[in-house]
């Protein structure tokens, strides 16, 4: 079995709602429109149907909820969605055996109701939150109550980055050109946001964090050799303030925090990309997840290329078992059938 643990849909409530409060001119909404199997169901199963034993654990699509409304539309989306995630685990559990939580991150205690309300009342396996909050970073102690809510409950936190074309490439330029925003955008905000999560120590002052990084963990992976002796000498080359003691606050090496993160393998079809990414996290650190529906084929695109990724990677049956379907049964605690 395969289970596709990052890849997107919106219930058709949320979707509607979503459309009259943000308009079609809002930030990412032409990008998520114009897929018909993000609330075409019949298209979708039609789909899925083509990679045999194939699941999907389901989050909702950028852009986040917090960049759509005010905090009260926020909620209000929140619930909308969530609500209607659980309908399609329920409805379709052989499609969808699970679904991830979406969060209103503008208002900080209203997420950790939320989180804890779609996770013991409607059954999700964990919650998906952004790598910054309409510009704030995670590290933020807004935040922390949610870090630890998570901790205690023992579930995942997907972490999806977001950058809007707005953040420009060049400080004396007004927006991103060329969609490079995301293209690379993206990637440094992961990095970025895992980087300020251990620097805040979450790790140590959480042991049951569980953080799943999209695009299998940014940057960090290919830039390993840099971290790692870069990072072991943080504040020694730093003249403007005292970051030393930021280090010895740590318990571990920083790089040996990265390696804390799990990783999904939704890196669109780049084999070498994910070997580097595996050597560095790991098998059991590693989980399948495509991005679908993203591709230019408006879905079965980057489930095939990344399911060809898999196959072609040296490892062995037992390990390729783990990225598919084990890790994923451990970490989300699914109650899913073995396959016959």
């Amino acid at each position: 079995m395969k289970i596709d643990v990052f890849c997107h849909i919106f219930p058709r409530a949320f979707y509607d709602r979503m459309l009259t409060i943000s308009g079609k001119g809002a930030y990412m909404q032409k990008r998520v429109r114009e897929i018909p199997v993000m609330v075409d169901l019949d298209l979708r199963f039609r789909m899925m149907d083509r990679f045999g034993d194939y699941t999907q654990v389901v989050s909702m699509a950028a852009p986040p909820i917090e960049a759509l409304g005010n905090p009260a539309q926020s909620v209000e989306l929140a619930r909308i969605g969530n609500d209607g995630m659980a309908e399609l685990v329920t409805k379709h559990p052989d499609r969808f055996p699970g679904f991830i939580s979406s969060l209103p991150m503008n208002d900080p205690q209203a997420a950790v109701q939320e989180a804890e309300r779609s996770i013991m009342e409607l059954g999700a396996t964990g919650i998906q939150i952004y790598t910054n909050v309409n510009g704030k970073p995670l590290d933020d102690p807004a935040y922390l109550p949610l870090f630890e809510k998570m901790a205690e409950i023992d579930l995942p936190i997907w972490m999806h980055p977001t950058r809007p074309a707005s953040f420009s490439d060049y400080a004396t330029e007004q927006k991103s050109k060329y969609e490079l925003w995301w293209v690379f955008g993206w990637p440094y905000e992961t990095s970025i946001a895992m980087s300020r999560i251990l620097f805040a120590g979450y790790f140590d002052r959480l042991p049951n964090l569980k953080i799943i990084t999209h695009h299998m963990g940014g940057m960090i992976p290919y830039f390993a050799g840099r971290i790692g002796p870069g990072l072991d000498q943080l504040g020694a080359r730093t003249d403007d303030e005292n970051l030393a003691p930021v280090g010895r606050k740590l318990k571990k090496r920083p790089i040996d925090y990265y390696r804390m993160f799990y990783a999904d393998t939704a890196l669109f079809g780049a084999g070498d990309a994910m070997d580097c990414g595996l050597k560095f996290f790991g098998v059991d650190q590693t989980l399948f997840a495509s991005d679908s529906p993203f591709d230019p084929e408006k879905g079965p695109g980057f489930i095939r290329e990344t399911i060809r990724c898999v196959e072609e990677m040296e490892i062995s049956s037992e390990d390729r078992k783990k990225i598919y379907e084990g890790n994923a049964r451990r970490l989300l605690r699914l109650k899913l059938a073995e396959p016959l």
